[in-house]
């Protein structure tokens, strides 16, 4: 199988048309040269065919499977990630606090709305953040907290004076695709999908609403390349994020479906100073994420120097009360001491004292025997 993607899409462009456009344009040439070397190779790999596209990227999936014009995919590729059957509503524009202070977080994110008024938000991580289960239940928080906000006063409109019904509240689904995992994913190999959601430890059924996915994707990428796509879902994951052209090329051999869609994402290859700008928001993304991720783990570093600090000083504490605990009782075996060389003194001057006397009443017990005879 051919490791080039020009046989199967033609309208890929040569390397030299390429570079001839960019150097006949300052603007395109500046920022093509803006780019390391290696950045460079890997763009002109991508427009070429030598790499395949990641269609994750925020630019692509936007335009491959916006709702609006090409619903049935974004209905698909949910549908088969929830387990159920979806239809996307709308896609809602995501303007919430959490996502204002940590964009930089993402490469991709979307926030839809299906037709039973459940709320799906999907977004793809680049880098491996700490505390992934904190972050998406915050995420899911914050989520539910917005549909909330939007059902109530929804209902207040059209229902004034009476009373808000919760069973208005619909689930809502937080789908995290990582790039790279987190740590937490490595200890289960080959599994590329994790769901959760509460559950009682009683059997006692309630809808408490949030529900998650968290995806691998690079656990999914070593899974494939090992065994191969073997269904609709890794098809459409494997369309989504990987750029190895073999993959690609067997991708759209065994499942002719996506063929069209690769089609669109070439024909937006096609223009160069769009796909540029793709190529180079991403680029910004990755030096964010970066930068984001060596921040949280000087944080946590510093904790953890904090926490040895506070430690050591706690022992060191603990050293000097003991220090001055031996202290004090070496002061008190010192006067037990004194107090016992003192009582030995005087015993001593007593016991010469005794002798003296005893040496006294011999003296004169021998004189006196001495006039008797």
């Amino acid at each position: 199988m051919s490791g080039n993607l020009k046989q199967y899409f033609p309208m890929i462009r040569e390397r030299e048309e390429i570079l001839a456009e960019i150097y006949g344009s300052p603007f395109l040439e500046e920022q093509f040269e803006e780019w390391t070397p290696g950045q460079q190779k890997e763009f002109l790999d991508i427009c070429t065919g030598v790499k395949g596209v990641k269609v994750l990227y925020d630019a692509f999936f936007k335009e491959i499977m916006d709702p609006e014009y090409r619903p049935e995919r974004l209905n698909r590729l949910l549908s088969l990630l929830l387990g159920k059957p979806v239809e996307v509503e709308v896609m809602l524009q995501n303007d919430s606090p959490r996502i204002a202070g940590e964009k930089s977080l993402l490469s991709m994110d979307l926030v839809v709305r299906f037709e039973d008024g459940s709320i799906a938000n999907i977004e793809v991580q680049r880098i491996a953040y700490r505390f992934p289960g904190e972050r998406g239940a915050t995420y899911s928080a914050d989520l539910l907290l917005r549909q909330y906000r939007h059902v109530r006063k929804e209902f207040n409109k059209r229902n004034r004076g009476k009373w808000f019904d919760y069973r208005r509240l619909k689930n809502v689904y937080t789908i995290v695709l990582f790039e790279n995992s987190p740590e937490e994913f490595r200890a289960y190999p080959g599994t590329y999908l994790h769901w959760f959601e509460q559950k009682s430890d009683t059997g006692l059924e309630m809808n408490l609403l949030q529900k998650y996915l968290f995806i691998p994707l690079d656990i999914f990428g070593e899974k494939i390349h090992n065994e191969g796509v073997s269904n609709e879902t890794e098809a459409w994951l494997a369309f989504l994020s990987q750029d190895d052209p073999v993959i690609v090329a067997h991708l759209i051999e065994k499942y002719p479906e996506f063929r069209a869609m690769y089609e669109e994402v070439y024909r937006i290859c096609r223009n160069m100073e769009d796909v540029m700008k793709i190529f180079s928001d991403e680029l910004r993304i990755l030096d964010e994420n970066t930068v984001m991720n060596m921040i949280d783990e000087m944080k946590e570093e510093n904790e953890q120097m904090r926490a040895r600090l506070q430690d050591m000083k706690m022992n060191r504490q603990g050293l000097e009360e003991r220090n001055q605990n031996l202290e004090a009782e070496l002061e008190r075996r010192d006067e037990k001491i004194a107090l016992l060389e003192s009582q030995s003194r005087e015993d001593h001057r007593r016991y010469k004292e005794m002798e003296r006397q005893v040496e006294e009443l011999r003296r004169r017990l021998a004189n006196r025997n001495h006039s008797a005879v």
